[in-house]
């Protein structure tokens, strides 16, 4: 059905998670991609939770769900937290209509009970398999009668609710795949509810998709197995054809399906881990589309004005984690120092390195002379470390720069006492540190001989900012100590 109709509804789409588990890093993005057409198009984007898998649903992952689009900037027009006219947006509360619709299609002589038990239902699946035919459900519990339908559910029988379906050749345009076919003869009838009460995924998406108006269907191609299957739903109905558009896969660097042995799926590991929400939103933009230009740069209110499924490619979607650490790097360094300290706060108390109320002027300071290198926020803890830490340990080799012996390295050490001693409290500072420090390390023939010491005195560490930077911020009686701590090593 062409959303070309001028009678038709404006633009609705949904982002449909079952609350199962983590927000996953495929589903994020469907969320992304449904938000972003949504908003070009002036439409709503719609928060459906499917909560009807009692046993596995859990309201934590209902939360981090919310959560963690939230935090991403994807917000929703209507859903179970924020009020609309086609509610209730949970598929727990919404049982009554899918018992309607179930009775409709009885009624109707659509569906029936079927009684095969699981073992029975895997035997005729594997003996389909061996004789080269496609593994579907043999219709045997159609023609049983009514009486003796009666009679079975009277005792208690266990059965499932299947929908009757009739062969054909199926024809429907995505959005994005262009024009496809399926031969329905190859599904067999299909399981649609447990009972009245429990509906399973194909029927409940149908109904639900159909009373909340939603136009457009865009999801992961995974489900298109699904889409033939939920026509046919939608036609036994008399409902509304909505438009389709299934993005590609996510695959991991083997251009394997993207899973959990690729490294983290879930957004809650990329934020624990110290990615920032523009940097994930962005990142997730170009696995699957793709602008036309060089620009690869994109906020959430840009990416609005610029996105079209049009751009979507057919192809699976390389997640590429040294091009995320590469945005995740540009964004933070676009982050005020500032900002940067306070969203740097969290890593620090959990790192046990500061308290509930830090000294907001000095965490700027150490900050900002590592914005520079950072690729994401849990780096910060081991790189900043030395700074909270009355007493830093680490083995004496790190004092050594290039062949020094340990009595060179002291007479560098006492040089440097010396020098540092002798400046005021008031000229502690980078400039002052740098100008008299150079000086002495020149006369040295090798400024290394003196400045390697000290840099690695004062903060125990291979590789680390400028000592000139340490020194300032630490401050004359903490370098002083630590030099001393260091002249202890080499003894």
């Amino acid at each position: 059905m062409s959303n070309n109709n001028p009678k038709r509804n404006k633009i609705r789409v949904r982002i449909a998670p079952s609350p199962t588990g983590t927000l996953h890093i495929g589903t994020a993005r469907t969320a992304l991609f449904n938000y972003l057409f949504a908003k070009k198009n002036e439409g709503s984007f719609v928060l459906r939770i499917e909560d009807t898998d009692l046993e596995r649903s859990d309201p934590k992952w209902e939360k981090d769900i919310i959560d963690n689009l939230k935090w991403l900037g994807i917000k929703w027009d209507e859903g179970p937290d924020v009020k609309g006219e086609y509610g209730p947006y949970k598929q727990s509360e919404r049982l009554s209509s899918y018992a309607k619709y179930l009775k409709k299609l009885f009624k109707e002589g659509k569906v029936y009970h079927c009684f095969c038990s699981e073992d029975e239902l895997e035997a005729e699946r594997q003996y389909l398999m061996s004789i080269g035919e496609p593994a579907k459900y043999s219709g045997k519990c159609r023609e049983i009668p009514e009486k003796e339908v009666k009679k079975r559910l009277a005792e208690g029988k266990k059965s499932v609710i299947r929908f009757k379906v009739s062969g054909k050749k199926m024809k429907f345009k995505d959005l994005i795949r262009g024009n496809l076919e399926f031969d329905t003869l190859l599904i067999g009838d299909i399981a649609i509810a447990k009972d009245l009460a429990t509906p399973l995924y194909n029927f409940a998406v149908v109904v639900d998709d159909f009373e909340m108006k939603i136009t457009h269907v865009i999801r992961g191609e995974d489900h298109l197995p699904n889409t033939p299957k939920q026509i046919l739903i939608q036609e036994a109905l008399d409902f509304p054809r909505p438009e389709y558009a299934h993005l590609p896969l996510i695959l991991g660097s083997d251009r394997s399906k993207l899973s959990k042995r690729h490294g983290a799926t879930a957004v809650s590991d990329y934020r624990e881990d110290g990615y920032l929400s523009e940097t994930i939103v962005n990142f997730m933009a170009f696995l699957g589309w793709n602008p036309g230009t060089e620009r690869e740069i994109y906020s959430l209110r840009s990416l609005v004005k610029e996105f079209s499924l049009e751009k979507v490619q057919k192809g699976g979607a390389v997640f590429n984690i040294k091009r995320l650490d590469y945005l995740n790097g540009f964004y933070i360094r676009q982050k005020s120092i500032k900002k940067l300290a306070e969203i740097s706060i969290p890593y620090l108390k959990k790192a046990k390195l500061i308290k509930e109320d830090p000294d907001i002027e000095q965490l700027k300071k150490i900050i900002s002379i590592y914005q520079e290198r950072l690729k994401k926020l849990s780096e910060l803890p081991d790189l900043v470390d030395f700074f909270f830490k009355d007493k830093i340990e680490y083995n004496k080799g790190l004092l050594k720069w290039k062949e020094m012996t340990d009595e060179e390295i002291k007479d560098s050490l006492d040089k440097l006492e010396e020098l540092l001693s002798k400046i005021k409290l008031s000229n502690f500072n980078k400039e002052n540190l740098e100008k008299i420090l150079l000086i002495e390390a020149g006369r040295m023939g090798d400024r290394g001989k003196l400045l390697w010491p000290l840099r690695a005195a004062l903060s125990g560490k291979e590789s680390s900012a400028g000592p000139f930077e340490i020194a300032e911020i630490l401050g004359k009686e903490k370098v002083l100590k630590r030099i001393k701590e260091a002249k202890e090593l080499i003894k």
